[in-house]
């Protein structure tokens, strides 16, 4: 999807169109999540700290997150991916992957199945999004990147060895600025340049990244599409406005990141065992610490008592800069009432009626409506 955030900004407020819109974290430290092309212009992408976004677009328009309505939009879309296949691999929030090996018959050449996906996209969101279609997965995540926004580019058999020839190094996935370096520093500046490497040098200079470099220079990539990827974690952090070492608001903040991700995981139809809590001071160390409890739970007050009881046994020594809560070793979650050391008697059937309550709010509402009082 193209710029899906402040596209979908754009999307609720008519009067957004045109202008930069910045979405990422409200306080002076937070960091920009989606910049439109409007604010692109400018120099603003994500990652950037809101502080450096605004030094340099002052004139932006600077909108929190609104994650619930963002997901919303995403289950739409793919939803109807599926309507063209099912192997659909969703690998974010608003990016996929689709095998359409065989769907000839139904929906014509690889370009008019893109053609009928981005119609659709457009009539049924008022989105637009940038499609690339090639042999692999790699190849095609490279050319859905080549002419954002609204995008559709073509890269057949014929012509990866032409177009991996020119293309830059830091355009590959997942090479970062580090390992950028490390090939300039040998005089890799293109793909091409990689087929001077034995899979041998490469293997001794970059690890087993050294392999999947080799592997993309000769156009390889025999990593398939696979639907329904498993989620292995539900988590909410944030980083604070400012270091505090103020005891009674990080628990506070526990207790409300713990409530986060029970909605999430209750929202997801999951369950999960094992809580950690995340915390990272102010001279940038981070500490975890995790509990892993006997039974799979989405309960807001298992999830609360527990990351509670994590930060209380944990060294809060040095002012605090960022602090979050995760839940993993997830399963499906199932429709059956639970038990709970942490619960007896009738308390399980109250706090979960508690759970449906505020989940139908914040639904309705929004997901800061409404949250537990302090206890």
């Amino acid at each position: 999807m193209d710029a899906f955030f402040a596209a979908i900004e754009v999307l609720d407020n008519k009067h957004l169109k045109g202008k930069p819109v910045i979405v990422g974290g409200s306080s002076r430290r937070g960091v920009v999540s989606t910049a439109s092309y409007e604010a692109r212009r400018f120099g603003i992408h994500s990652a950037m700290p809101i502080f450096k976004a605004k030094e340099k677009c002052p004139q932006g328009i600077f909108l929190p997150v609104k994650m619930e309505r963002y997901k919303e939009v995403s289950r739409k879309i793919m939803g109807l991916l599926k309507d063209f296949t099912p192997l659909v691999e969703q690998v974010s929030i608003d990016e996929a992957y689709l095998d359409i090996t065989g769907t000839e018959n139904l929906f014509g050449c690889p370009k008019e199945v893109a053609r009928q996906i981005k119609g659709r996209i457009g009539r049924e969101t008022g989105l637009t999004c940038s499609i690339g279609i090639a042999p692999n997965k790699f190849m095609a995540k490279v050319a859905s990147d080549m002419h954002k926004p609204d995008g559709l580019t073509i890269i057949s058999a014929t012509e990866v060895d032409q177009f991996l020839s020119i293309l830059p190094v830091e355009k590959i996935p997942g090479v970062g600025k580090r390992t950028v370096e490390g090939l300039r520093h040998r005089g890799i500046k293109t793909v091409g340049d990689l087929k001077r490497f034995s899979k041998e040098q490469l293997l001794e200079n970059f690890g087993k990244f050294g392999l999947r470099l080799y592997n993309i220079a000769k156009g390889r990539d025999n990593e398939s599409v696979t639907p329904d990827r498993e989620v292995k974690s539900i988590s909410s952090e944030e980083t604070l406005p400012s270091d505090t070492g103020d005891l009674s608001k990080l628990k506070n903040l526990v207790k409300e990141h713990a409530e986060k991700v029970a909605w999430r995981l209750r929202n997801e139809k999951l369950k999960g065992k094992t809580i950690t809590i995340k915390i990272k001071f102010s001279d940038f160390s981070a500490f975890t610490k995790n509990q892993t409890i006997a039974e799979a739970t989405d309960s807001s007050k298992i999830l609360r008592d527990s990351a509670i009881k994590l930060f209380l046994d944990s060294p809060i020594k040095r002012k605090v800069r960022l602090i979050g809560v995760a839940v993993s070793s997830l399963e499906a979650s199932k429709e059956e009432s639970q038990t709970s050391l942490f619960m007896v008697g009738g308390e399980i059937d109250k706090d979960r009626k508690v759970d449906k309550a505020m989940d139908e709010i914040r639904r309705k509402f929004g997901g800061k409506v409404i949250k537990k009082g302090k206890e």
